[in-house]
């Protein structure tokens, strides 16, 4: 890591028993986590507000701070969650704007941002920060020059920045998905040949999102890519002429190869990153083009709804935008709201009698499910009609 921070200036933004919200995302300020666990232990009265983290929060003692909570505890905070350290709030990521702006409002966020011709510029993500930044919450920045500049919308307000250091640290790299196994392929398939012309496809990352883009690939057919994660399969779409208009989505998570990409204008960027408020909106989502949600699950059961928290034994997943891109999808003339999975995990078939945590998502905001033995249409259908329809996907 290659950073410069000023703890003593970043401090003196902290009033006593502050809320603190730290930027989520591939480009979360890492370069001032040890600065701010220190701040933490020294004061004993700090709050911490977390969102979706995708590489391990390391260097930032989450067990220093008077409370911690997140909306997202999957990946890179399931030791922190199972530990105790951060309270996971069960709250779809739509709901993150209401929460800033109620019981969950920061004093300070702490953020990373790219140099912009006009100012510091977010830069892998814009997620919930918007939304704190309109409401005139003071940032403190770490200025990040190996950022890429994806963001659209305005620079930082001058008047909220408070530069705290500089870093040349850039997102995290999250590697590509494992090539797809035969069962994922298949389902790639399958989805590929659900999507109406002119779709605007949103799709779940891992090896599910790689083999639908593969699908899309193969079809040959432009797609509008409007999903919360980009990764770097919608450069593969870009290369193979199959955009059919710039992408929308809140953030980016993967290699430099998409990095590079979404800065590919130089300082203007590529502006393809929205906040949630636009990304998540539902009835944004709703309208045309037509909205195809492709999304997994841990589990479904036989009524349809779905589990993406995880098992009994442990939390792998956040609930996310699963339910607001379903419920969106559900709703959009001629889209479709697709729940694929394969049929087993590790042996374990994946349709079960009762989910192990609570809905996620529910039945009836799932209009066709995917496995690799074929396609289930539950759209019309009464509640004794979609179990028979999802039967034959999930064979003895």
């Amino acid at each position: 890591m290659n950073a410069e921070i000023d703890t003593r200036a970043l401090s003196s933004l902290m009033r006593p028993g502050a809320r603190i919200a730290v930027a989520d995302g591939c480009g979360t300020p890492r370069a001032a986590f040890p600065a701010l666990g220190g701040i933490a232990r020294e004061r004993g009265d700090l709050r911490l507000v977390l969102g979706w983290m995708p590489a391990p929060v390391e260097g930032l003692d989450l067990a220093a701070f008077a409370d911690a909570r997140t909306v997202m505890p999957g990946w890179g905070l399931r030791a922190g969650v199972s530990q105790g350290h951060v309270r996971a709030v069960p709250a779809r990521l739509s709901a993150m704007p209401a929460l800033l702006a109620g019981p969950l409002r920061p004093d300070l966020l702490v953020v990373s941002a790219a140099p912009g011709p006009y100012g510091p510029v977010l830069g892998s993500e814009v997620s919930w920060m918007r939304v704190a930044i309109d409401a005139g919450v003071p940032l403190a920045v770490v200025l990040d020059d190996a950022l890429p500049r994806a963001a659209s919308g305005p620079p930082l307000p001058e008047d909220q920045t408070f530069v705290i250091g500089h870093a040349s640290d850039g997102p995290a790299v999250v590697p590509v998905a494992p090539e797809p196994s035969p069962e994922h392929r298949r389902i790639g398939e399958l989805v590929a040949g659900l999507l109406p012309d002119d779709a605007r496809v949103q799709w779940a990352p891992g090896q599910l999102g790689q083999a639908v883009v593969r699908g899309i690939l193969d079809r040959g057919r432009p797609v509008h890519a409007d999903s919360g994660l980009l990764g770097d399969p919608v450069v593969d779409l870009d290369e193979a002429g199959l955009l059919a208009s710039t992408p929308t989505a809140t953030y980016l998570v993967g290699t430099p190869r998409l990095y590079g990409w979404a800065d590919e204008h130089g300082r203007a960027g590529r502006p393809v990153l929205h906040g949630v408020e636009v990304t998540h909106d539902p009835n944004r989502l709703a309208a045309d083009p037509p909205l195809v949600a492709v999304n997994t699950a841990v589990e479904i059961d036989r009524d349809g709804q779905v589990n993406v928290e995880g098992p009994a034994s442990a939390i792998v997943g956040g609930i996310g935008g699963h339910p607001d891109y379903a419920a969106a999808a559900t709703r959009s003339r001629h889209g479709l709201s697709v729940i694929a999975l394969a049929s087993t995990h590790r042996g374990v078939p994946t349709m079960v009698e009762r989910l192990s945590r609570p809905v996620t998502t529910a039945s009836h905001d799932v209009d066709v499910v995917v496995t690799e033995h074929g396609v289930a249409d539950l759209r019309g259908l009464d509640r004794g009609e979609r179990r028979r329809a999802l039967r034959p996907l999930w064979p003895d």
